[in-house]
Formats: structure tokens, C-alpha cells, sequence
């Protein structure tokens, strides 16, 4: 086969899987849900790109046998999440919000064992110029967690390919730690859930990196960047909704403002990639009726490069907030809400998968679809 030709996938299902996780904090219970969910119908990803929690989750997939995966993914998440000694004792809103508040600030208080915990001193009263002390929160039992969940070697010469987003704190580029270029460890997983100024930045080689969701909090526009041949079949698990209501209260207006900044507006990338796919199938119908002595011109091999594209089909599955949720959701790391999230991603997977449109091969001339197949009403 022609190196310069891509492989095509007669349906979406044959072509390359690539599972893209967004970052969210305790949000990331919900795409732990969802990948359980994802294995039940036999979805076994190539290729993880994460950013944030999203870089955690990958690396934990990753970087253990498919059958032992979900369990990781578990003790994870349980380890995570704070069995808060009291649960509410109503069910309205009101009620389940005013201990969403509670557990947020008792986690902001006293950290998430195998997480973070706070800093003693206090930051403030640390000497200022060094950056492990330019931070509310210590990672260290982060990265032993890594060590005890995630094999490293396996992580890296097990054929799935990884990439996590950070941001160079120096430069303010973004940059992917991709394990087709580098050998990733503990301290890549770790920036790039470095968020300022709750996480301290970590240094590789010399350079501090940051959390990649400062500038980008959804890695597809680098899954898309890089792979332009192969055919590709991409859940995207987001946590935050680009889309909502007009908030009624501070508390909703602080929330909504969250959700718009890490949405890192995903229908916006989409449709642009849409666009520019589309417009190289229409760029490489034109050149084809291009006479033939005009494919000796240097610009008709230019054309033609360019005109090269694939065949994308990304099937967006979001978590949506519940009306009791506010600003605090993606640092309310309770049992009851962990439980809530991961229901969440399973039962949203479980809707997408019974929809068959997906599974169709792009019709009328498209190379890149897109689905949200579990959208609320308003959108």
C-alpha cells in the first residue's frame, strides 16, 4: 500500500480507536464510568490522549493489563474520594447542595489522601522563589500512587499510545508528552494535572510544567493534528458543558463561568475541523479534474499533500451538572458524589452505544462527523 495513502475503515467501529479525556478534577469519576462502560461493548482503545484528571485516568488504563483496568480505575477512585462521615438525609436540591458546599470545603481543608494534602506551613508563610512552595496543596502522594497503580513499562511498550498535555511555564507553549517520542513516567502524569495554585508545578529536564487546561483543557486537537492518514473512531469524554442556562444565583454564575473556560470550547474545535476536513475533500475533488499537464507543476504536488485527509468520527459523551452541583464540583471529591459521576458515564455510554446513527460511515461527501447522542433539552 501507497505510504502516502490513508487506510480507510469501511465503518467507523474498523477504524483507529482513540479514547480523548478532558480534565476536571473529581469530575473524572465520569469517564472512569464511562470506560467500564466502554469495555462491556468491546471498545479496547489505541490511543489515550489526556490532559489533567483526564491524564490520570489514561495512565492508569494505560499502564495496566485490559483486565485489570476497571479495578485500577476503582481503587483510584475510591482512594480519592472522601467517605464523608454524614450523608444528606433529603433528596431536594437544596439540601444535596448544601453538602456538596460542605465536603468541598472539608476536602479544601484537609486534602484527598493518595491525592494531595496541604501545606504546613502554609504557603504564605513559605519562602517565596521556589516552585514547590508556589502552591496550596503537596502532589507527593500523587506520584506514589501513580507508582502503585500505573506500571511504567507496561505504560510504555504496550502498543496503546499516550499522550498528556502540559503547559511550560516559562515559555507559556503547550506541549504533549507522547510515548511515540519519549518515555513517559510519573512526573509527565503529574504535570500535567499540575493546576495553579492548588498543585505546585513539576520539573522535567530542567523546565517546570504546569496543567495543560491553562491553555487547552481537551487534547482532540492534537489527536486530529497528528494523524491525518488513518481512518479514526473518537469518544471524547468532556466534563465540562460548553452549553447551559442563564445562571439565576452567584453560586450559578460562578459555576456557569467555570464550565464555559474548561469547556475549551468543544463545539468550536469540532466544527473547525469539520471545516478544514471538509474543505480538503472538496480541495482534492477539484485538483482531480485538473488537466493533465498541470500535475507536473510543483503547486499540484503541494495541492495534492495537502488535500490528504481521513476519515473522523468522534462521538462526544459530556457530563452534564445536576441542579444541586455548583463551582465546587470539580473539587467535591465525596464517595456520594464519585458514585454519582461514574453512574453518570456509564449510563451515558450505554445511551450512545444504542443509537446506531454513529455507527454509520460519514454520508454525503463528509470526512468528519461528530455526535452528541445524550444532550439535554436546552441544547
Amino acid at each position: 500500500m501507497d505510504p502516502t495513502q490513508h487506510r480507510k475503515a469501511a465503518r467507523p467501529c474498523d477504524a483507529r480507536r482513540v479514547l480523548v479525556l478532558q480534565g476536571g478534577g473529581a469530575l473524572g469519576a465520569y469517564q472512569a464510568g464511562a470506560y467500564q462502560a466502554l469495555c462491556h461493548h468491546d471498545f479496547e482503545p489505541q490511543w489515550l490522549a489526556g490532559i489533567s484528571i483526564g491524564a490520570i485516568n489514561a495512565a492508569i488504563i494505560a499502564g495496566n493489563p485490559r483486565e485489570q483496568r476497571v479495578e485500577k480505575l476503582k481503587q483510584f477512585w475510591e482512594m480519592a474520594s472522601s467517605p464523608v462521615p454524614w450523608q444528606p438525609l433529603l433528596r431536594d436540591d437544596h439540601v444535596h447542595s448544601l453538602f456538596n458546599e460542605t465536603s468541598a470545603a472539608m476536602i479544601a481543608t484537609f486534602g484527598v489522601p493518595g491525592f494531595f494534602t496541604p501545606r504546613f506551613p502554609p504557603t504564605h508563610l513559605l519562602p517565596s522563589g521556589k516552585p514547590s512552595n508556589l502552591s496550596y496543596y503537596d502532589t507527593a502522594p500523587l506520584r506514589s500512587t501513580l507508582e502503585r497503580l500505573v506500571d511504567f513499562d507496561r505504560l510504555n511498550h504496550n502498543g496503546i499510545r499516550l499522550s498528556v498535555g502540559a503547559v511550560n511555564i516559562a515559555t507559556g507553549n503547550f506541549v504533549y508528552f507522547d510515548t511515540t517520542k519519549q518515555i513517559i513516567g510519573p512526573e509527565h502524569i503529574m504535570a500535567s494535572a499540575a493546576l495553579p495554585p492548588g498543585f505546585p508545578a513539576i520539573e522535567i529536564d530542567g523546565e517546570h510544567y504546569w496543567d495543560g487546561g491553562v491553555a487547552s483543557n481537551t487534547p482532540l486537537d492534537y489527536v486530529l493534528d497528528c494523524e491525518q492518514r488513518d481512518d479514526l473512531l473518537i469518544f471524547q469524554v468532556d466534563l465540562f458543558s460548553s452549553r447551559g442556562r442563564l445562571p439565576e444565583t452567584l453560586l450559578e454564575a460562578a459555576e456557569r463561568e467555570k464550565d464555559i473556560r474548561y469547556s475549551s470550547r468543544t463545539r468550536l474545535n469540532t466544527d473547525k475541523n469539520k471545516m478544514i476536513h471538509n474543505t480538503r475533500k472538496a480541495l482534492r475533488d477539484l485538483i482531480d479534474r485538473l488537466p493533465a499537464e498541470l500535475r507536473d507543476d510543483p503547486a499540484y504536488a503541494i495541492l495534492h499533500q495537502a488535500a490528504q485527509e481521513n476519515t473522523v468520527t468522534v462521538v462526544h459523551l459530556i457530563y452534564r451538572k445536576r441542579d444541586y452541583e455548583a463551582s465546587s464540583k470539580d473539587y467535591d471529591f465525596s464517595r456520594l458524589n464519585m458514585v454519582e459521576h461514574w453512574k453518570a458515564g456509564e449510563q451515558d455510554v450505554y445511551v450512545s452505544m444504542r443509537d446506531q446513527s454513529w455507527q454509520r460511515a460519514p454520508q454525503d461527501g463528509e470526512t468528519m462527523v461528530t455526535w452528541d447522542l445524550t444532550r439535554d433539552a436546552f441544547e
